[in-house]
């Protein structure tokens, strides 16, 4: 690129294919080269395999128990093919989350499921960071966290039979997102009060872009923790519930009810 190019400026800001010029009629060779990458890139992302032990060691790193799951599915071209599959948890890892629950002193208010959805590379680079910065907030409230769910081959309803089964009050998904071709590590979350088989994907918050170039994993937990807190207060998540996070901050805390605590 040219150093005189006007689009240099821009292109500091953003991932997007912005200013890609042109050869003749043609786009520049280099463009070719760089879509035909991105879309390999994205490819990619989609069809490998994630390998869980180095996520479970990081996330055990920073206190938090790991148990892992599968989806209904038999492999990833049927994962691709039959949606509905990676919805339900297999037949085998239903009976661990039964047995799981068995063992809970108490119903959890929250469950985490990590899921590798179309996007193992986006859990891989950044699920231990984002579980780092959230870990200190759920800390400091005091909620009683179900050991985290390592789901493979999962989408996001899955984590509604997690939590029905496991009888938590609240689930949060954390799982690759379907990746661009600038955004191939894409991590999103999605927080259901009281998740159970059935409901409806407006039943519940997402927040998306959850990566180094995209929303930071302070931000990011920031908003889960506001989320969750004012799902509990107001018994509901979805297109009832606004993100009003920024608000918060600008005019200060408001109390919020928290599991096992009254408010003063």
């Amino acid at each position: 690129m040219s150093e005189l190019d006007p689009w240099n400026g821009l292109r500091r800001f953003t991932d997007a294919r912005i200013g890609l010029g042109r050869s003749g009629s043609a786009m520049p060779t280099r463009e070719v080269l760089a879509f035909t990458m991105a879309h390999a890139q994205a490819r990619d992302a989609v069809m490998t395999a994630l390998d869980w032990m180095p996520i479970e060691l990081g996330i055990a790193s920073i206190g938090f128990e790991t148990m892992q799951v599968a989806s209904a599915v038999s492999d990833r071209g049927e994962y691709l093919r039959r949606p509905d599959l990676g919805r339900k948890l297999s037949a085998h890892s239903r009976q661990d989350i039964l047995q799981a629950a068995a063992k809970l002193d108490q119903p959890p208010d929250l469950v985490i499921v990590v899921g590798d959805g179309l996007s193992s590379k986006a859990v891989d680079a950044n699920i231990v960071s984002m579980l780092t910065a959230l870990q200190p907030h759920v800390q400091k409230v005091g909620w009683h966290v179900a050991p985290i769910v390592l789901a493979s081959d999962a989408r996001v309803a899955l984590g509604d039979e997690v939590g029905e089964l496991l009888g938590a009050k609240a689930s949060l998904v954390l799982i690759g997102e379907r990746p661009g071709l600038s955004s191939p590590d894409s991590l999103g979350a999605y927080l259901t009060y009281r998740p159970r088989v059935g409901l409806k994907d407006a039943e519940r918050n997402c927040i998306s872009n959850i990566r180094a170039r995209g929303l930071s994993y302070d931000e990011a937990a920031f908003k889960m923790m506001w989320l969750l807190k004012e799902a509990f207060r107001r018994e509901m998540t979805g297109v009832e519930l606004k993100d009003e996070s920024l608000f918060q901050i600008e005019s200060g805390p408001r109390p919020v009810e928290i599991p096992g605590q009254s408010v003063p």
